[in-house]
């Protein structure tokens, strides 16, 4: 078997495992036990794309991860330090905005800023102007944006890239939602506690996967 074809499946394989037992758990048990579970998940990510990095794959993507990782370590494994966390998350999307420009993709830079700015109407008029809510929107209308941005990116390895940040997208609502119960029915808010890693594995895995490089039977052709 090919190197990177082993490679390949010695890294799905794992997350399939990983992906069910903790989707299992949360079903049945609930809790926070599944969280080592969610975070191997999110490491094993991580090593796909160092390995495809050092193939020549994309490295942006294996920082990218990597931020990502860190910033589980405080929002998952501690629960605690969100506004460090939200800042490596924009961090991260920011490497997916230079990704995307780099690929072809629009900047969309009246969209974010107009986007923020009505954000920050909204929050005031809500009374919840703080700090960590102009930071969650910050990061939130950037990746909002990052997503349209990513579907006018074209090649295979983009649209796997677009799909997971669209998939990632879906995880971040969740969380919303999950925080903010009193917004949605109860059994829209029982599936937003299952759904959040239900979208979030799902949406690492394809990023991890399109920062291969082709040479290697990859999908990459962006500038690294």
């Amino acid at each position: 078997m090919h190197s990177s074809r082993r490679a390949l499946t010695l890294f799905l394989i794992p997350e399939a495992i990983l992906y069910a037992a903790f989707l299992m758990w949360d079903v049945t048990i609930g809790g926070r036990g599944s969280n080592p579970i969610k975070f191997a998940g999110i490491l094993l990510c991580l090593v796909y794309a160092l390995y495809l990095s050092y193939q020549g794959g994309c490295r942006l993507v294996s920082a990218a991860l990597a931020l990502t990782a860190l910033a589980d370590v405080f929002l998952l494994l501690l629960d605690a330090d969100y506004a460090l966390g939200i800042l490596l998350f924009c961090a991260v999307q920011g490497l997916y905005f230079v990704r995307i420009v780099r690929s072809g993709g629009r900047s969309l830079w009246g969209l974010r800023l107009g986007l923020f700015l009505l954000s920050l109407v909204v929050l005031n008029l809500l009374g919840l102007l703080i700090p960590l809510n102009i930071l969650a929107l910050f990061y939130f209308t950037n990746f909002f944006c990052n997503a349209l941005a990513s579907l006018s990116c074209s090649g295979r390895s983009m649209r796997l890239f677009s799909i997971g940040l669209w998939l990632f997208l879906c995880c971040d609502l969740c969380v919303g939602l999950f925080q903010n119960p009193q917004l949605v029915p109860p059994a829209v808010s029982a599936f937003v506690s299952v759904g959040m890693w239900l979208f979030y594995l799902p949406a690492q895995v394809l990023i991890a996967l399109s920062g291969a490089n082709p040479s290697s039977g990859g999908f990459s052709h962006e500038t690294k």
